[in-house]
């Protein structure tokens, strides 16, 4: 398989809050994305196993997905082992994805932070091709999977980028999602059990940070602001580590200018 964009997330929820809104545009661009959370959400407030993964399949749909998936990584006990980076290794090595995008290491969870290191330590060991993916193969049951192991190709994707949740963090560019916006919000109201919506009370009494009505229009809020800083009603913010080559910087920024500042 060979993918344009795969984004990665902690939790059933986290892929939707940052970077939903580029995926919808990449799909209808004609792109072939994909989104894997890590953990099943087992560990949330709110909400069972069973019910988030029910709402990550429905939110993918709103995404416009060409593949989705869930890891077993245990919530709210993601380790920076060398065994976890080998999972994300293979999953790199089968999608082989041109970007990878995940959260931001700036972050409220622990398991975001560690998510984030994963995959930045992944993308660059799955194009290692003497890599030991032996630790791997011995933990894996399933023959199929073994045998995925040893004969998947490394492969190296371009970039890694981040998406910031709610601290402050450096910017490296941002995308118009303004025509994706209501599609993005859809993916996110998705998550019955997460965010505040009319049906929400079947899903317990317990509060959380997110579940208040003030989460989903601080979410609109800085999608507002992203977009503002490029002239556009909505957009999602990235981070690359890298620097990034230009060699015509007129063709690249003369069309933004022109369409930031008429």
């Amino acid at each position: 398989m060979n993918f344009d964009f795969l984004a990665l997330g902690a939790h059933p929820d986290d892929i939707e809050l940052g970077c939903a809104g580029t995926l919808i545009k990449l799909a209808r661009l004609g792109y072939r994305t994909a989104a894997i959370t890590l953990t099943r959400g087992e560990s949330g407030t709110r909400g069972t196993p069973e019910i988030r993964a029910r709402e990550f399949e429905l939110a993918a749909q709103h995404m416009l997905l060409t593949h989705s998936r869930m890891l077993d990584l245990p919530d709210a006990a993601i380790a920076e082992t060398q065994l976890n980076k080998l999972k994300l290794v293979q999953v790199m090595r089968e999608l082989r994805p041109q970007l990878v995008a995940t959260v931001h290491w700036q972050a409220r969870h622990p398991d975001h932070i560690h998510t984030s290191h994963l995959v930045r330590d992944a993308a660059m060991l799955a194009g290692l091709k003497n890599l030991d993916m032996k630790p791997l193969r011995e933990a894996t049951r399933s023959a199929a999977e073994r045998n995925a192991i040893e004969t998947t190709p490394a492969w190296y994707p371009r970039r890694v980028l981040f998406f910031p949740e709610r601290y402050e963090a450096p910017i490296s560019f941002i995308v118009d999602i303004t025509d994706a916006f209501e599609q993005k919000m859809a993916a996110i109201r998705a998550h019955e059990s997460q965010f505040y919506n009319a049906n929400m009370a079947q899903y317990g009494d317990e509060q959380t940070s997110i579940s208040r009505p003030e989460f989903l229009e601080f979410i609109e809020h800085q999608n507002q602001r992203w977009g503002d800083m490029i002239g556009v009603k909505y957009g999602e913010a990235f981070y690359l580590r890298e620097a990034v080559r230009l060699d015509d910087p007129i063709a690249a920024f003369g069309e933004w200018c022109e369409h930031t500042f008429p």
